[in-house]
C-alpha cells in the first residue's frame, strides 16, 4: 500500500499508535501533529499522503475499495500482504495493490468483520459474514492461513441480469434460454448446480425474476445474496451464534418456518447441510416450482451429494433417493470454461432405477460454441414440460 510520498511504514505505525492513544476524528491536522511529534519535519504532501493511507484503513474496504468498485468485478481475493487478485468474469487477475505487512491485512479483516457484527481474533480466527452493502466476507487469520491472512470478498451484482443479458454474455445459448423459461413457466422443481464461482446465484436470481408477479417467493439463505426482480419476495437469513455461543438459527429451522409462510415458490439459496431434508420434504408436499443451488462437480454427481447431506442429517439412503426422485424435476449444471466464462453446461433429470436408487440422466449438453447435444433423457424432460 503506497502512500504516494516519502513516508515509510514506521512513520505510519507511529502516527497510528499516537492517534489510538488520543481518540478523536481523523483529520489532516491531527496527522500533521502526530508526525511532527515523532521528531521529523514533514511537508503538506507527506501529511496528506499519510492521512489518505490512514483514512483508507478506517473507511470502507481500505486499499481494496477501488477494486470493489471496478465495473464487473465479482470477487476480490487477498492472499497475504503481497498478492491481491480480482475476478471480472474472465478469471483471476493479479492487481498492483499491496499491504505493508500481514498485520495490515489482519486489521482490515478484523474491521470488516466488526462491521458485520462478528468477532475475528486469535480465539475466533475465521469468519463468514455478509456486510451491510451485501458483500460477502470470508477471512482466516494467520498462522492458520498461508502465506498470511486470507480475505475473500464476494461482490453482489448491483442489479439482476436477465436471461437475454446472460445469453448475450455467452452464459446461455438461445436453446438454453428457451428451455430455462419453460422450466420456470411450467413450475418445475429444479436445482442449479456447479462449483464455486460458476454463477449459480446469478442464474437463480434471473430465473426467479421470471416468476409470475402474482406468486409469493420465500427465500431461505445462509447469507442474503439473492435479489430477484420480483414484486413479492420475502427472505429469511440464518444467524450464527454470538460470542457466548447462543442465539444461532440454522437453515433447517428457517426452511420449516418458510413452509408456514404460504410460499408459492420456496427457494433455498444454497443447500449444503441438513436443510436438504426439509427442502426435499417440502417439494414432495405440493410446493411446485421450488428450487435451490447445490455445489456439485457435475449434474450426474447430484444424487451422491444429496445422499451424503441427507445421511449426515439422519435421513437414510433409501429415503433420500426416494425423496429426490419425486421432489426434483430437473438439474441445471453450470461450469466455467477455459476462457473463464460461466456457462450452462448440462441439463439433467433424475431417473429411478430398479434398485430404488436415483441416477441423473443427461437431457441436453450445451457446448461453448453454442451447439447442443441431445441426451438420453431428452424425452423425459419434454414430458415434464408438457411438450
Amino acid at each position: 500500500m503506497s502512500t504516494g510520498a516519502a513516508v515509510d511504514a514506521r512513520d505510519l505505525d507511529a502516527v497510528r499508535d499516537r492517534l489510538a492513544r488520543e481518540p478523536g476524528e481523523l483529520t489532516p491536522h491531527r496527522v500533521a501533529v502526530a508526525l511532527r511529534t515523532s521528531g521529523r519535519p514533514v511537508g503538506d504532501a507527506a501529511v496528506l499522503a499519510v492521512y489518505e493511507a490512514l483514512r483508507r484503513d478506517v473507511v470502507g474496504a481500505g486499499p481494496l475499495e477501488p477494486l470493489l468498485r471496478t465495473p464487473g468485478v465479482t470477487d476480490v481475493l487477498v492472499n497475504g500482504p503481497d498478492h491481491v487478485y480480482l475476478d471480472r468474469g474472465a478469471g483471476l487477475e493479479l492487481t498492483p495493490v499491496r499491504f505493508p505487512d500481514d498485520e495490515a491485512v489482519r486489521r482490515l479483516a478484523q474491521r470488516l468483520a466488526s462491521l458485520g457484527g462478528r468477532r475475528l481474533d486469535d480465539a475466533t480466527p475465521h469468519v463468514d459474514v455478509r456486510l451491510a452493502d451485501g458483500t460477502r466476507l470470508h477471512a482466516v487469520l494467520a498462522p492458520l492461513a498461508r502465506p498470511g491472512t486470507l480475505v475473500s470478498l464476494r461482490v453482489p451484482h448491483p442489479r439482476v441480469f436477465t436471461l437475454d443479458e446472460l445469453r448475450e454474455a455467452g452464459s446461455l445459448s438461445a436453446d438454453g434460454a428457451r428451455l430455462l423459461r419453460a422450466v420456470v413457466e411450467h413450475r418445475l422443481a429444479f436445482l442449479v448446480t456447479g462449483g464455486t464461482g460458476t454463477g449459480k446465484t446469478t442464474l437463480l436470481a434471473a430465473l426467479l425474476s421470471l416468476v409470475a408477479p402474482g406468486e409469493r417467493i420465500v427465500l431461505v439463505e445462509d447469507a442474503g445474496e439473492l435479489r430477484p426482480e420480483h414484486p413479492h419476495v420475502v427472505g429469511l437469513e440464518s444467524r450464527p451464534a454470538n460470542i457466548e455461543g447462543a442465539g444461532a438459527v440454522d437453515l433447517r429451522t428457517l426452511v420449516r418456518q418458510a413452509l408456514r409462510m404460504r410460499p408459492d415458490r420456496l427457494v433455498v439459496g444454497e443447500v449444503r447441510g441438513g436443510e436438504v431434508v426439509e427442502l426435499l420434504a417440502a417439494l414432495n408436499t405440493g410446493h411446485e416450482g421450488g428450487c435451490g443451488t447445490l455445489h456439485a462437480n457435475s449434474a450426474l454427481d447430484v444424487p451422491a451429494r444429496i445422499e451424503a447431506l441427507a445421511l449426515a442429517a439422519g435421513l437414510g439412503r433409501a429415503a433420500a433417493h426416494s425423496q429426490l426422485a419425486s421432489a426434483v424435476d430437473v438439474v441445471l449444471h453450470l461450469a466455467r470454461g477455459p476462457d473463464g466464462v460461466r456457462r450452462l453446461a448440462q441439463v439433467a433429470v433424475p431417473v429411478r432405477e430398479e434398485t430404488g436408487l436415483v441416477v441423473m440422466a443427461s437431457a441436453l449438453d450445451l457446448h461453448a460454441d453454442g451447439s447442443t447435444t441431445v441426451g438420453p433423457a431428452a424425452e423425459a424432460l419434454a414430458a415434464r414440460l408438457g411438450s
